[in-house]
């Protein structure tokens, strides 16, 4: 059976559960997810040659790494070329790009130094997000930024995070697309802390200073994310979870952001998202896998994930919840962990939008909940595969089984030549 029959019979099998297969891939054209410009160079940046800090660690030591903006721009265009869906650019701080023999610090970046990123967004038609970089750079005084009790290195950061949503309002005023910023700090300690509190209270009273920067609510929307510990900060986070949506809460325009992989191992943010949707009129979401902790692994069609598109579906938030993926492999083809991760959050969309929700839901809501488990498992073995190649033909990108030829040729002919 060709690929058309083979949808055309998917097709007829989705129409009788109530599902409009044509509807759900044309709506999944219409919902951008961010691509992390970060995973191409192992999270490196082009500001500093330092190691990673603040918590961070890529794996890894596969050929190829992209070394300057033109090689990283590169091996994201032939990701892009790979992924079907509409698309945007995040970018992190430590991505600016200066001319030769410039360098201006954190605190004082400035529209000029993404200029080439803007070009090659609006070349794509592409919207770009935005994170200023707490991380992997000298100011980091004793593993601590906007919390940290001494002055001068708040003020500093404090600075970068101004600096940041201007930059900003300039990318969403030259793509006409708003961006998403992402504070996160991975300031905390490694052993027990004498005072929880005090960090707290600085790392709020910095958030308010940038957030003191003007800008256009309607082209900047500012998050903050949390982490529950990282590499050298095991035992506490200022930014803990009940911190940063606290602090989101309280402070009109500020959008809490959810990394999947930054909870005890058995919260599951599928959960969440529906939770926070009855409070807040829009969420950001950093889709990963983690593996035992924040791991950060290649995104995957796997349950957590499969799951996390369903609640933003069936919470009839597409146009609520502004997703980015965020992950970091180095012990694999970078290009094709970007390529991987995409369409595995795409099929989980895709899926999501197959699925008969408002039939499930009356099942529940009558208390049929042994119609309810025979559905759900069988909806697992309905032919989704056919609906997604389909879907892939559509956007014009190869299907599953076809795609990865297109990986080993980019290897030999560019990333190979690469010290």
């Amino acid at each position: 059976m060709d690929r058309k029959d083979a949808y055309l019979a998917a097709k007829e099998l989705y129409d009788r559960l109530g599902v409009d297969t044509d509807s759900a891939i044309a709506c999944l054209k219409e919902v951008p997810v961010s691509l992390h410009c970060w995973q191409g160079d192992d999270v490196k940046g082009f500001d500093q040659d330092g190691p990673l800090t603040g918590g961070i660690q890529t794996t890894g030591n596969y050929p190829g790494r992209a070394r300057t903006p033109q090689e990283l721009m590169q091996d994201m265009d032939q990701a892009l070329r790979l992924m079907p869906g509409k698309k945007k650019l995040n970018l992190h701080a430590s991505y600016a790009i200066f001319d030769d023999g410039e360098f201006v610090d954190r605190d004082r970046i400035g529209p000029k130094h993404f200029e080439k990123w803007v070009s090659f967004a609006k070349e794509r038609n592409m919207g770009i997000d935005f994170n200023p970089t707490f991380f992997s750079h000298n100011k980091v005084k004793d593993g601590l930024t906007l919390s940290s009790p001494d002055v001068e290195t708040r003020k500093f950061w404090i600075e970068h995070g101004r600096a940041c949503i201007r930059i900003s309002e300039y990318f969403a005023k030259e793509t006409k697309v708003p961006c998403v910023m992402n504070i996160w700090t991975g300031d905390g300690y490694k052993d027990i802390p004498a005072d929880r509190m005090g960090p707290r209270l600085r790392y709020r009273d910095s958030l308010e200073q940038i957030l003191a920067e003007p800008f256009d609510r309607k082209l900047v929307k500012p998050c903050v994310e949390s982490k529950v510990f990282g590499i050298g900060v095991e035992s506490y986070t200022a930014g803990s979870a009940e911190f940063t949506l606290s602090f989101a809460a309280t402070h009109e325009g500020c959008l809490p952001l959810m990394d999947n992989g930054h909870y005890h191992p058995t919260e599951m943010v599928s959960d969440k998202i529906p939770a926070l949707l009855v409070f807040f009129p829009e969420i950001a979401l950093h889709i990963t896998r983690p593996v035992r902790w924040d791991s950060d692994h290649v995104v995957l069609f796997d349950d957590e994930t499969r799951e996390m598109a369903k609640e933003i579906v069936r919470s009839d938030a597409l146009g609520r919840v502004y997703m980015a993926l965020d992950y970091f492999d180095a012990g694999i083809n970078r290009v094709a962990a970007w390529v991987v991760g995409f369409r595995s959050w795409q099929k989980a969309l895709l899926n999501a939008l197959c699925t008969p929700n408002e039939r499930l839901r009356k099942l529940q809501d009558q208390n049929r909940m042994t119609e309810l488990m025979i559905l759900q498992e069988e909806l697992k073995t309905c032919p989704f595969g056919a609906v997604w190649e389909e879907y892939c033909a559509q956007c014009g990108v190869p299907g599953d089984r076809v795609w990865f030829e297109e990986i080993v040729r980019y290897e030999q002919e560019v990333q190979k030549g690469r010290a």
